[in-house]
This record gives C-alpha cells, sequence and structure tokens, in this order.
C-alpha cells in the first residue's frame, strides 16, 4: 500500500513542486576534470516521482505531463522500484530525427487524439539525474558523482527497453564533449551540458552550464508590430523565400535598442504596404494567440537583416531571434529557407 502523507498525498521522498535544476548559457565549455560533459537533448525537460502506484511527470514549469504522455507513465509504472524520482527529457523520434512538433501536439486537450499519438509517435525518457533512489534515499544534498551511479543502478535495475527509457551518455573529455558540439550543428542534439561532478543537486538554482552552437541567418524583414501601447516599433517579422518564391514568416526578432527605435520606426512606416508576406503569413490563430499578437504591419520587401538562432521547428525559428546586423549588402531574393537546413 502505498504511503502518504496527513493530506492524504503520496509521499515521493521530496515534494512534488521541486523544480528542476537548470542552466546558464555560456560560449565556452568549462575544461578540467571537475566537469562531467552530457548532450543537451532537444525536448521536454521532466522530474517523473513514483511512490507505488502513484505517479507524477511534471514539467520545468510545474505543470503535470502523465496525462500528456501515458505510454510513458506507464512503462515507468512497470519498473520494479517503489519509489524514486528521476530527472529527464522526453523526446519524440520521427524518421530518425527529434521532432519538437510532436511534443507539442501532445499537449491537446482530447484524449483520443493523445492515445492515438502516443501508439503512432511514443515518447521516449532520457535520463540523467536521480533525485531519490530506488530504496527512498534522498539525494539531493550528494555530488553528482554519487547520484549517477545511483541512476545507473536503478537502470540496470529497471531492464526497460532501449527505446522507452535510455539513461544519457556522458564523458569527461572535453575532446568528446566537443564533437557533441559539432553534431549539434547537424540537428543531432541542441548543444552540450558541463555539470560539476561534486555539485549538489540545486532545484531552480543555474547550477549548470550549457553551450550551444550558434547559427545565423540572413531574413527579409517582411513586416512589424509596434510595441505594446506605443507608436514605436517592438518587433520585426522574418521572412525566408521557399523554393516556389513565396515570402513565408520564419520568426522575429525584438533586439531593438531603444536609441534607435524610433529612427526605425520612421525607416520602416516608409516602406509600409503590400505585398509583405506572399507565403505563410504571422499572427495565425492559435492558443497562444491575442489580439494584439495578431496585427502587424507588412512591408515592401526591400530591407534584409542577419539574426542569431538556436532552433528551428517546422521551418520556423522557435525562439525569438538576436538581430547581429543589417545587411544592406544583400540582396532580398537571396535570403532562402535552404539556410535553415
Amino acid at each position: 500500500m502505498t504511503q502518504t502523507s496527513p493530506d492524504d498525498r503520496p509521499v515521493f521522498g521530496i515534494p512534488v513542486e521541486t523544480a528542476p535544476m537548470e542552466a546558464r548559457l555560456a560560449d565556452l565549455l568549462p575544461e578540467d576534470s571537475a566537469w562531467q560533459y552530457e548532450p543537451k537533448w532537444d525536448g521536454f525537460r521532466c522530474l517523473a516521482f513514483r511512490a507505488g502506484e502513484d505517479l507524477e511527470l511534471r514539467a520545468k514549469s510545474g505543470k503535470p505531463l502523465q496525462r500528456y504522455f501515458p505510454e510513458v507513465a506507464a512503462y515507468l509504472r512497470q519498473i520494479p522500484a517503489g519509489r524514486f524520482v528521476v530527472d529527464g527529457e522526453l523526446i519524440i523520434e520521427i524518421d530518425g530525427e527529434f521532432s519538437f512538433a510532436a511534443l507539442q501536439a501532445r499537449l491537446h486537450p482530447a484524449a483520443s487524439r493523445i492515445r492515438r499519438l502516443s501508439g503512432e509517435t511514443p515518447a521516449r525518457f532520457i535520463l540523467f539525474d536521480m533525485l531519490v533512489d530506488a530504496e527512498g534515499a534522498v539525494l539531493i544534498g550528494e555530488p553528482l558523482l554519487t547520484r549517477r551511479r545511483a541512476l545507473e543502478a536503478f537502470m540496470a535495475r529497471a531492464g526497460a527497453p532501449s527505446r522507452q527509457l535510455e539513461l544519457s551518455p556522458v564523458t569527461l573529455d572535453p575532446k568528446k564533449a566537443h564533437r557533441w558540439l559539432e553534431d549539434s550543428r547537424r540537428g543531432a542534439i541542441d548543444g552540450v551540458m558541463a555539470k560539476r561532478r561534486d555539485g549538489f543537486y540545486e532545484p531552480g538554482a543555474r547550477a549548470m552550464i550549457k553551450v550551444k552552437r550558434k547559427r545565423t541567418a540572413d531574413c527579409v524583414v517582411g513586416g512589424f508590430r509596434y510595441a505594446a501601447n506605443s507608436r514605436k516599433v517592438g518587433s520585426l517579422l522574418l521572412g525566408l523565400y521557399d523554393d516556389a518564391g513565396k515570402l513565408d514568416h520564419v520568426g522575429f526578432t525584438s533586439a531593438i535598442s531603444e536609441a534607435e527605435r524610433q529612427a526605425l520606426t520612421e525607416k520602416l512606416e516608409a516602406l509600409r504596404g503590400p505585398p509583405g508576406f506572399t507565403g505563410r503569413a504571422p499572427g495565425g490563430p492559435s492558443r497562444w494567440s491575442t489580439e494584439r499578437s495578431s496585427k502587424w504591419e507588412p512591408l515592401r520587401p526591400e530591407l534584409v537583416v542577419e539574426v542569431c538562432f538556436d532552433q528551428v521547428t517546422d521551418g520556423r525559428f522557435r525562439h525569438g531571434t538576436r538581430l547581429m546586423r543589417w545587411r544592406p549588402d544583400k540582396s532580398p531574393r537571396q535570403c532562402k529557407m535552404a539556410q535553415l537546413n
């Protein structure tokens, strides 16, 4: 029978509200024997809590995930361990490539759709840390070296199929870590993590280091949005030409200094007018849309900017990009989707 707390909540060993330890972005990997290196996976961060039959999957935001990944919950319940808390990444691989869009598709209100997707594109759970071991011992105050050994013992005991539950690889060799970083250019992983081998698990703290391979693209400014409650530009809407010669919206940048905002607004307003985006346009309806986010000003395709980005999902920059420089030397028609491959 599952042990419960006085308020009838399962006892997982640590509070289910525990936040995952996070990382700070750096340009270079540290290179000495104090560090352990791991791939940075491109998925949903997840803490899995189990106490008997009770199981909770929590996102980095603290929201529950078990409803959206029933196949993950099912095989975690099958592991011969009464209690554990593990930290890892949920990923979905389609045709040999990780698909963030497939993960996002799981966040759907219809249970029937989730069941169908869990069968068609099952998720995998890649583990890289252990907060409570299979005997119920809390490991947060133990060094990473001890937690890793406990995780390896847990995986050996789990005997899970390799396509369901995986142990993230590690290396102490900086050269191998740099090879992983090169692999991230081809989309195999999202970068490389560096973790102190003597470091404790610090919930919510940026106690790890992450390094990503920087990528840039030259984009057409196909439109802009005004800043909230302002008549000054807030963000530039970026476009790239597809094979059919249509200008597709691929993302935005809001990295505009206050000193240049007024002059840039005047420059953009002078270019305001059709066609703007002739292919995929911004502001389409989604669960995140607001009235303001759907309003944008089309521009004649004359301006080109170089932006720095990290990830691409379904032909769009997943996050906002950083404006590197204006490219008056570049023809807008040279700005093609092939740059994102």
